[in-house]
């Protein structure tokens, strides 16, 4: 069906608990055999294209976008649980929606948000114990999640709600993979109601965000919040988002914003800890800059090399790791042909460690971020995805991350013992472990 290398049904069934576990080392070694791109058939018979060709990476998602749509595994699988959000909507559907909800991402807007945003890293940074080992990513994840949380809602009791929210998110996040890897078993996924136990849990997360969104509106206060904003957006006939949608919009929110970015961080300060000589930079210039409620909009462009610290962190381990398209019609790019329905898996991960494009591609080097134009690198970096479909809060997320790392330097040197960091790719790549040590940092 395809000109493309294939690998054996026998070699997927063979290593699927290995897939389950870590799909990453199984498309590494794959891609090591066989090239930039090959095609592997599925246990139910369904061809699956995975490539890290940059050029068909670049022509999926921007060139020829419109030809392509997200796969079932997002629209149905993943929409069961979280909805008909940006992330797992399609078509006009999507479109509608994401013309909406753009203007409350619009840089403005998040400058608004800011003071909300250091606040409440500043509060969650206070579980942090000086001079002892702390897992960072339980505590990242926290912390994004009470960002998310308080820049959505502006409230001081929210942390309660949240929290039940936060664990029915990382409950049902681990049934979807299942779901994902291993589709041969939605039979038993049923019958054993395993499915329906799932579901009844995402009914009860959005039961918590409908009270939330009752309470707001008979409240009658203006907050300028991102609920708010979300409220007040209105479709081109001037009616307001249906409740359902509204829901399903906040619960992409959390779901999508508190997780990617806590991987960030925890990746970014993991390596951060590796690397001292960068860390100390990092240190020097934050020490220059003093952030206020007056101020804080404007002092993003003196923090250039926390960006840069970042993004490399993204570029060695991207929250969002692979990405897949469906083709909606017939494609030829770079010679090889894609069939309409074509399930093509985008490899970002190993696109972004790919010695082609980047120089020492496993090494943590913030400069190349200073040193390179961003033209140089666009077509080989995606940490908020690409084209049309680009992460709405990417800049959100930036200003969060860069305030993080501000609010812990300027405190605290840190340190790691562990020589390399496990990952668990789940919808997004996730650490498993990062005992990072915090030192008081006194300076003379």
């Amino acid at each position: 069906m395809y000109k493309l290398p294939k690998v054996p049904q026998w070699r997927v069934l063979l290593n699927a608990r290995r897939i389950l576990k870590n799909p990453i080392s199984f498309h590494e070694e794959i891609f090591e055999e066989l090239g930039d791109i090959f095609l592997v058939k599925t246990p139910n018979g369904a061809p699956v294209i995975f490539t890290k060709n940059a050029k068909i990476i670049r022509h999926i998602l921007q060139k020829n976008h419109s030809n392509y749509k997200k796969s079932t595994l997002q629209t149905v699988d993943l929409a069961n649980y979280i909805g008909h959000g940006l992330l797992t909507s399609e078509g006009d559907h999507w479109l509608v929606h994401r013309r909406m909800i753009q203007p409350a991402f619009h840089k403005k807007k998040i400058i608004g948000l800011l003071h909300i945003i250091k606040q409440a890293i500043s509060e969650e940074l206070l579980q942090i114990k000086k001079n002892t080992t702390t897992d960072i990513y339980p505590l990242m994840g926290d912390l994004a999640f009470q960002v998310v949380a308080k820049s959505l809602f502006s409230r001081s009791d929210i942390r309660e709600p949240m929290a039940k929210l936060q664990d029915i998110t990382e409950v049902n996040q681990q049934m979807v993979i299942r779901e994902m890897r291993q589709p041969y078993l939605q039979w038993w996924f049923s019958i054993s109601g395993m499915k329906k136990r799932h579901l009844s849990y995402a009914a009860q997360g959005r039961e918590i965000l409908n009270t939330i969104i009752e309470e707001r509106i008979a409240s009658n206060q203006e907050e300028n919040d991102l609920l708010d904003m979300l409220l007040n957006a209105k479709y081109e006939d001037g009616t307001s988002m249906p409740r359902r949608q509204l829901i399903d919009e906040v619960l992409i929110l959390f779901t999508a914003g508190h997780e990617t970015t806590a991987n960030a961080l925890s990746f970014t300060l993991y390596l951060l800890a590796k690397n001292p000589q960068v860390q100390e930079k990092l240190y020097n210039e934050i020490k220059k800059v003093t952030i206020n409620d007056d101020n804080i909009g404007d002092v993003f462009g003196e923090l250039t090399y926390a960006k840069a610290c970042i993004e490399e962190a993204m570029r060695l381990y991207p929250p969002v790791y692979i990405i897949d398209r469906v083709a909606k019609e017939n494609d030829e790019i770079e010679g090889h042909s894609f069939k309409k329905n074509s399930l093509v898996l985008l490899s970002i991960y190993e696109l972004q460690r790919n010695e082609e494009f980047w120089e020492d591609p496993d090494s943590y080097i913030p400069e190349r971020f200073l040193e390179m134009d961003k033209k140089d690198y666009s077509e080989y970096h995606y940490p908020f995805g690409a084209g049309p479909r680009m992460c709405v809060g990417n800049n959100f997320a930036m200003y969060e991350m860069i305030l993080v790392l501000v609010e812990i330097f300027k405190k605290y040197e840190i340190s790691t013992t562990i020589e390399n960091i496990d990952i668990n790719p789940l919808i997004s790549l996730k650490p498993i472990k990062v005992p990072i040590y915090f030192k008081e940092r006194i300076d003379n």
